[in-house]
């Protein structure tokens, strides 16, 4: 995995540490830093995959439309692990390189990467949420409003939300990304350093 350079903040479980409430989690290998470093506390572990699964994961929203969320909020917070982490799982998402690129790139111009009306108002929507500066813009809204339901504006703030909280978790606790990720990436051609915040 590759690590920020100073290390990762707790040293993540592995599964012959793995707590007895927690280790079910290995059984079909490495689950992840998320999961190693949550496994400190398997209560909070066990409440809040269930959580993450379903808010990421979402029951209305495509997939694709998930994962434009969590790369853009990733790249809006700066958090190099879940940037990367998604990148590459939105390439499976059928989210083109150039997208993963424009998703990650915090200039203006990047919006004209997507060509419809829809997925443009939905990055303009969750730049503002992700940016946390109060509440969104009302005019942001409508355009969002004339593309999706009120279910799916739920579900895509949740996904914003969880994304947010993950962000953070992940940052603070300098989560390494894996080399999988990384030569995914790099099998699109694309530069992880183009990407890391």
């Amino acid at each position: 995995m590759t690590a920020h350079p100073l290390g990762p903040r707790v040293a993540l479980i592995t599964a012959d540490r793995a707590p007895l409430t927690a280790a079910r989690h290995w059984d079909s290998g490495d689950p992840g830093p998320i999961v190693a470093a949550l496994a400190f506390v398997p209560e909070l572990l066990e409440a809040a995959l269930p959580f993450i699964g379903q808010a990421l994961n979402g029951s209305i929203a495509d997939r694709r439309t998930a994962e434009l969320v969590i790369v853009r909020s990733s790249a809006v917070l700066g958090c190099t692990y879940c940037t990367l982490t998604h990148g590459a799982i939105a390439l499976d998402a059928e989210v083109s390189p150039a997208e993963v690129r424009a998703l990650c790139d915090l200039t203006p111009g990047r919006r004209e990467a997507f060509p419809g009306e829809r997925e443009r108002v939905l990055l303009a929507w969750v730049d503002e949420v992700a940016a946390g500066r109060g509440d969104v813009p009302d005019q942001v809204a409508r355009d969002l409003a004339a593309h999706v339901d009120d279910a799916l504006l739920v579900e895509l703030t949740a996904m914003v939300g969880c994304t947010i909280f993950l962000n953070r978790f992940c940052t603070t606790l300098r989560l390494p990304v894996s080399e999988a990720t990384l030569a995914r990436l790099a099998g699109a051609g694309i530069d992880p350093q183009e990407l890391a915040a």
